[in-house]
């Protein structure tokens, strides 16, 4: 049931014990010093702006998905106890209450973690393309967008070039 590298599961929870689960999760990583299997635990939230019935306007957070916590960790029978066994916890997100990992996009996606990836070569560079589908293939950098986490490369296929827009990860300078 072990894996080697902590991915990110999604719990459900009752409404309203999205905080306390969260917070007690992490208190029994800390207590049992179990950094080593959950690496982190996440509630998404968003400021909002409110007007109250007497006409004050204040700032509140909401959750952007009640009644689930998201948390990355390796799964072992301990973890998955714990995770699993946490007041306010009914079970992990998927078949059977089986925990299910996010896959890449999908947590990208969520805005769960914004991972910055260096960017080890420059527009004009020749690039090998380490995965998806074009993998195997090489071309030359036309453009890199840091935020986007993408770069514009022009790859030799079939005798022509053609022009793909890659994400920086699946990229290496040749």
């Amino acid at each position: 049931m072990a894996d080697t590298e902590a991915q990110w599961y999604i719990l459900h929870t009752y409404s309203g014990y999205e905080n306390k689960v969260a917070s007690d999760i992490m208190k029994v990583v800390e207590n049992r010093d179990l950094h080593h299997l959950i690496e982190d635990v996440y509630l998404p939230t968003t400021t909002v702006t409110e007007e109250k019935e007497n006409g004050k306007v204040v700032e509140v957070e909401e959750k952007l998905y009640p009644c689930y916590v998201f948390v990355k960790m390796i799964v072992t029978n301990e973890s998955w106890y714990i995770c699993r066994n946490t007041r306010g916890v009914t079970g992990f997100v998927g078949p059977g209450s089986q925990p299910i990992p996010l896959s890449e996009e999908e947590v990208k996606n969520l805005g769960i973690v914004s991972k910055e990836t260096e960017v080890s070569f420059a527009v004009g560079d020749m690039v090998s393309i380490k995965s998806g589908p074009l993998e195997g293939f090489e071309g030359t950098v036309k453009e890199i967008d840091a935020e986007k986490q993408t770069a514009l490369i022009d790859v030799s296929m079939f005798g022509r070039v053609t022009p793909a827009t890659l994400e920086i990860s699946s990229i290496r300078k040749i």
